[in-house]
């Protein structure tokens, strides 16, 4: 492909700015063997230089395609210049970035850069989880708006505490990946079976105080970390964990402002991408995201249908598009 692609978001805006390095680049990601048809998987196919797409010699319905077929970018009319600047920033800004911003820096209007960064989230969530083991760190917190920020009619009503907020546990591998789950609420059983399934047994966990984790040590190395007295004692502490909630909640607070129940998977999907990609450069964690947009298109009318549950782990809810 010639000149190699950069470590830097400038290097990146300058080298994608030729559609055919663009095209090049993502054939060499979707492709890497030889192009073959979606819709049938030949390799019999000829590239339509003037359009930039391929025609399938086999005879059936979707003959014609192009590199954006079957993948986030399908049916979008931007190029993919657009695309992989959106997709760097994303993926690397510690914070997020907000739709607003990503439509003023790439000049699309807020709406397309909203959907835009919704896809991209798609691209960005885990395809499957394997089981923690070893030392691992499990706590939760709930997401919802500050009561200081409502109107005083509205905190009246909700009251105080956790009422209308999201319930998230979150289950951090020291050294390793963060997994979480959207639960309904954060009693024993529900957090106990979720601990069963994500953590291999045997393991040392570590927890705060909570009543609902007490009988963890039947299947598990169970440690306590009572926050009323200490935070860190020797190797028990969840404060990895904390850095994490601390993460999200300021890209949540502080760039998004507010994000809606039924989405928050995907704002979980976004920052677990970066967390779990931490040892990564900017250059190979945007290749991460490039080379996983195949075979999760998402439409804007799935995007927005708000009547799916808001409970489950981002991987089980890929059908939530909201």
């Amino acid at each position: 492909m010639g000149k190699e692609l950069g470590g830097t978001l400038l290097e990146a805006i300058r080298y994608f700015s030729d559609p055919d390095v663009c095209l090049d680049f993502m054939v060499g990601l979707r492709w890497a063997d030889g192009v073959v048809c979606p819709a049938c998987g030949s390799d019999d196919v000829h590239f339509i230089e003037t359009r930039r797409v391929w025609r399938c010699k086999n005879k059936h319905p979707r003959q014609q395609f192009s590199v954006k077929v079957g993948t986030i970018f399908e049916d979008s009319p931007l190029g993919l210049d657009k695309w992989f600047a959106t997709m760097w920033l994303i993926a690397n800004a510690k914070n997020g970035i907000s739709s607003v911003e990503v439509s003023n820096a790439i000049g699309v209007t807020q709406k397309s850069a909203w959907f835009m960064l919704q896809r991209i989230r798609l691209a960005m969530q885990a395809g499957s989880f394997e089981k923690l083991s070893g030392q691992v760190e499990v706590d939760e917190t709930y997401i919802g708006g500050k009561a200081r920020n409502m109107h005083p009619g509205k905190r009246k009503a909700r009251g105080r505490g956790t009422v209308g907020k999201v319930a998230v546990m979150g289950l951090l591998e020291r050294h390793g990946d963060f997994q979480y789950q959207i639960v309904e609420n954060t009693k024993r059983r529900t957090l106990h079976g979720e601990v069963s399934k994500a953590v291999e047994p045997g393991s040392n966990v570590y927890t705060d105080a909570l009543a609902s984790y007490s009988r963890l040590a039947d299947e598990y190395g169970h440690k306590v970390i009572d926050h009323a007295e200490r935070y860190v004692d020797g190797e028990v502490h969840t404060n990895s964990l904390e850095n994490f909630w601390s993460l999200l909640k300021r890209s949540i607070h502080g760039t998004y402002v507010s994000v809606e129940p039924f989405h928050l998977f995907r704002y979980l999907d976004e920052q677990a991408f970066r967390f779990n990609n931490r040892e990564l450069t900017d250059r190979q964690r945007f290749v991460k995201v490039a080379s996983a947009v195949v075979g999760k298109r998402l439409t804007f009318q799935n995007l927005i249908g708000a009547d799916a549950s808001v409970s489950g782990r981002g991987a089980a809810n890929g059908a939530i598009m909201a």
